[in-house]
Parts: C-alpha cells; sequence; structure tokens
C-alpha cells in the first residue's frame, strides 16, 4: 500500500506544469487523433492505435516537439486490462486442458524465435553477443533493457530494437490477420456499448475492477502492474459471473488512441538516422518473426482444437496489449490469447538471465553505443 501511494504521488508531481510537456504532449495527442480518424476513414484495422502510432512515429522520426511522458500510459493500460479480463467467461476453466498443445507449441516457438533472431542480430546487424541476446529475445521489453546493461549491453540499442519490434508486428499483423480471416478490423468491428448504454451496476464493476486490479498488483509486485492487475481482478469477476459489462466503445478507443501514441514517441530523442536503421535492422527480424508465427500456428493448428489465426495472436510477439485488442476486434478467444502472452513474458523474464550464463555468455565489462 506504502508502494501504490509512493507511485500516485509520483504521477501527480509529474503531472504539475513544471515537469509534464504539456506542449509536446498535446501536439503528440493532436497527431494521434488525425491519424486516428484517417485510419478510420480508410477503414484500416484498428485504426486509433495504429494511425496515432504511424502520425506519432513520422514526428519523431521528423523531430517534431512531440513527447508522450510515462505517466499517461497507466491509466489506459489500467483499461484496457479491464477490457481483456472482460473476454474471460465461466467456461474458461473446462477449456484449460485444450491449452496444453498450444502451450508446448508456444515453448518451442520461443525457442526458434530467440535462436533465429540473436543469431540475425549477431551476424547481419554485427551486434556484440550481449546485446544481440537480449535484444533478440521474444519479449520483455523493460526487462531485457534492465538485464542486458546490466550484463554489459548497449542498453539504447536493445530498447530500440523491443520498440521497433513492437511497431512492425503490431504495424503488419492486423493486416495479415484481417486477410486470413476474411473480415474487417475496422472501428466498427470494436465497438461495444457506449458510455449511455453502461448500467450504474456495470460502471461499478469496471472501476472497482480497474482500482482493486491495481491494488492488488502493487501488493503481489507483478510486472506491468497497471494492466496485469485490472486484467486478473476483472477477468476472476467474469468467470465468477458477477458482471458480463465490458469498457465502454468511446473509452476503449481512447485507450488504443493513447497506446498508439505514447509506442510512436517511444523514438523521440533518437537521432533520425539511428531511428531509421533501427527500423530497417528490424524489419529483417519482423520478417524472421512474423514467419516462424505463422509456422508455427499452422502447425499447432494440426494439433490442437485452435484454428491458426487465434494461435497467430497468441503466439506473435507483438504485445500483451496490442495482440488482445485485435482478438477482441474479432470476437475470438480473448483469454486464449492473452494468457499466452502472459505466459511468453513471463517465460522470457525469469529465463532470458540464466539462459544467458548458461549459454556461456560473459558480462562485458563497458558498452559500446552502437
Amino acid at each position: 500500500m506504502r508502494d501504490l501511494l509512493a507511485d500516485m504521488a509520483n504521477g501527480v508531481r509529474e503531472l504539475s506544469p513544471r515537469r509534464f510537456p504539456w506542449r509536446r504532449f498535446l501536439l503528440a495527442l493532436s497527431l494521434g487523433i488525425l491519424g486516428g480518424w484517417l485510419f478510420a476513414y480508410l477503414r484500416l484495422p484498428l485504426p486509433w492505435m495504429l494511425g496515432s502510432m504511424v502520425f506519432c512515429t513520422a514526428a519523431a522520426i521528423s523531430r517534431a516537439p512531440v513527447a508522450a511522458p510515462p505517466v499517461i500510459r497507466p491509466p489506459m493500460s489500467a483499461v484496457i486490462g479491464v477490457m481483456l479480463g472482460s473476454g474471460f467467461r465461466p467456461d474458461l476453466i473446462a477449456q484449460l486442458p485444450n491449452w496444453l498443445p498450444t502451450l508446448a507449441g508456444l515453448v518451442l516457438f520461443m525457442a526458434a524465435c530467440a535462436f533465429f533472431c540473436v543469431g540475425y542480430f549477431r551476424r547481419v546487424a554485427g551486434y556484440d553477443p550481449v546485446t544481440a541476446f537480449f535484444a533478440g529475445m521474444p519479449g520483455g521489453l523493460v526487462e531485457m533493457v534492465i538485464t542486458g546493461e546490466e550484463k554489459g549491453g548497449d542498453a539504447r540499442t536493445i530498447a530500440l530494437i523491443h520498440s521497433a519490434r513492437i511497431l512492425l508486428v503490431v504495424m503488419t499483423l492486423p493486416f495479415i490477420v484481417q486477410w486470413l480471416e476474411g473480415v474487417s478490423l475496422g472501428i466498427n468491428r470494436t465497438s461495444g456499448p457506449s458510455m449511455m448504454q453502461t448500467s450504474a451496476l456495470g460502471w461499478f464493476w469496471l472501476v472497482a475492477c480497474g482500482v482493486l486490479g491495481v491494488m492488488l498488483a502493487h501488493a503481489l509486485r507483478l510486472p506491468a502492474k497497471q494492466l496485469l492487475g485490472p486484467m486478473l481482478v476483472s477477468a476472476a469477476v467474469h468467470v465468477a459471473g458477477l458482471s458480463d459489462s465490458v469498457p465502454p466503445f468511446e473509452i476503449v478507443n481512447l485507450a488504443q488512441l493513447i497506446l498508439g501514441v505514447t509506442i510512436g514517441c517511444r523514438f523521440v530523442g533518437t537521432p533520425p538516422q539511428a531511428i531509421l536503421r533501427i527500423l530497417v535492422i528490424s524489419a529483417g527480424s519482423t520478417l524472421i518473426l512474423l514467419a516462424l508465427t505463422l509456422a508455427f500456428a499452422f502447425a499447432v493448428a494440426q494439433v490442437s482444437r485452435y484454428q491458426p489465426v487465434p494461435l497467430i495472436l497468441a503466439y506473435s510477439p507483438g504485445g500483451l496489449a496490442e495482440m488482445s485488442l485485435i482478438a477482441l476486434a474479432l470476437h475470438t478467444e480473448v483469454a486464449f490469447v492473452a494468457a499466452h502472452h502472459i505466459i511468453r513474458v513471463f517465460l522470457v523474464m525469469i529465463g532470458a538471465g540464466p539462459l544467458f550464463g548458461v549459454l556461456g555468455g560473459k558480462p562485458k565489462s563497458a558498452s559500446k553505443p552502437k
């Protein structure tokens, strides 16, 4: 509880006019709204997330005065967590045995991604062994940056590679899924009840799931606490049948907008040449990841009850919130997708450091930026 109050106090201080870059954030938000509106007008997949992401990434590359401070993301992450938890249904427990072959496939998929991506970053990109190893892990942006820096890797390169991985996978996979599924992932597919259609009891459960979820995550010291905590509490409430409410589409679209803005603004402060170089290098690793995702999804579909599209979303290392939003847009297997992403990130977090040591990795005394 003390940690939670401290985080809240820090958040309030960061929102003060002296610390918070309001003008740059408002410009980023305006560009995000413009991009979201344009993508919605063109009926492109997940318009409010992808449109804002593309426009803010372009602004960062062109050195426009945009910013998305970390303090703005937690409330939106809580909204997305509650929304993802609402995809868990009372019949979930009966489906768990069906996950055994897909989880086994997930472990093999992660091993293949790590093997090929680490080799790619080592031989093609020319990164040192430490940077290549932690940049090639399929998940855990913050954890890989911290652990990689502790081992002597280039923290900035690792952070940019993982940011570019999420950016490129999220920008390409919705179009692949839309093509495979034969349906539109435009704005109408993600629309749920409006704010006026949500009952008072529904609002109570939604707010309670968010608040109690953050408190629980702080108490248990969970990673990505603003997302996982509300998702777990919301999942428990919906599995128990206490509520079937989902967040109104206006709030969901706002959460997608903020998510896209923050992803695009991750590149702010990095020289344009470095951003473009990272994006070009990451394009190669993204092709590897997407090829492995499709191969494993179609292979595992032959030995499980799940179709390729849910497996593609469950395996793709593009981010829990982002891939789950696509699953929500398709109204398919949200709990399945979210659970597999949580397990993937958890395995990367606990396994990357020890695996680096087992494979004979030696920490560097100093790292040289690429």
